[in-house]
């Protein structure tokens, strides 16, 4: 059984229908990429499995358990964790009360504070910087927050949209090289990436979408190997 599924899922911004039957499948423990486009429903497809859209057709389910009537907030308790496109830190919070907001929903202070030892290791960055405004802090840094703080929550299933956004090659390499290393420890993750190069290297199986439609499927090397996909998405030629 898949840890996540998306079963002709539709959904709608209005009366625009951004998503059109979209199926896939995340099996458990593995990274899987969402590639295409502007506008071709990535992140659509990521806010809807958080619940911060609903299908209007179709079923998500998590181990097997439909999650349709769950909120965004109780989707965090039951292991599916989002680090949003723009990152969203709370600019006014330090980074350790940034951590400590990812956690919110326990109760476990000592687990906590063990887990938030445990982020500073994955980021030696975010320990130097552990009593500083994130709002003052560049962009790698709050995109290593905002994934700490996501792996407060302890999900079992990491939504990741647009990690690299905006950052320089040389800390598109090091949060590449952390979603690896989170994948290694037992996070499952499911991935969208402009930078489909680098998002194909690192995934096992990869989804091509398009004006909100599942157009091709396969492993990570074969996309990379596909003429089609090499001209629309790799620039080459």
């Amino acid at each position: 059984m898949a840890l996540l599924e998306l079963d002709h899922v539709h959904a709608y911004y209005g009366k625009i229908h951004a998503l059109k039957g979209i199926s896939l499948a995340v099996d458990e423990g593995e990274i899987v990429t969402l590639i295409g486009g502007n506008g071709a429903g990535k992140t659509t497809t990521l806010r809807t499995i958080c619940g911060l859209m609903r299908q209007r057709i179709g079923h998500i389910t998590l181990q097997g358990k439909d999650l349709t009537h769950y909120k965004p907030h109780e989707l965090v308790s039951r292991g599916v964790a989002m680090v949003p496109e723009g990152r969203g830190v709370f600019a006014k919070l330090t980074v350790t009360e940034n951590l400590e907001m990812g956690a919110y929903h326990r109760s476990d202070k000592a687990a906590i504070a063990q887990d938030i030892q445990q982020v500073f290791a994955i980021f030696p960055r975010l320990q130097e910087r552990r009593k500083q405004v994130a709002g003052t802090m560049s962009g790698g840094e709050q995109q290593m927050l905002a994934i700490g703080r996501a792996l407060m929550s302890k999900p079992s299933l990491l939504l990741l949209d647009e990690p690299s956004m905006g950052l320089a090659p040389l800390l598109v390499d090091i949060i590449f090289e952390t979603i690896q290393q989170i994948n290694r420890g037992g996070t499952t993750i499911l991935l969208v990436e402009q930078n489909a190069q680098m998002a194909l290297q690192i995934a096992s199986r990869g989804y091509v979408l398009q004006t909100g439609e599942i157009v091709l499927t396969n492993t990570a090397e074969a996309l990379r190997n596909d003429p089609l996909v090499q001209r629309a998405y790799l620039g080459l030629e």
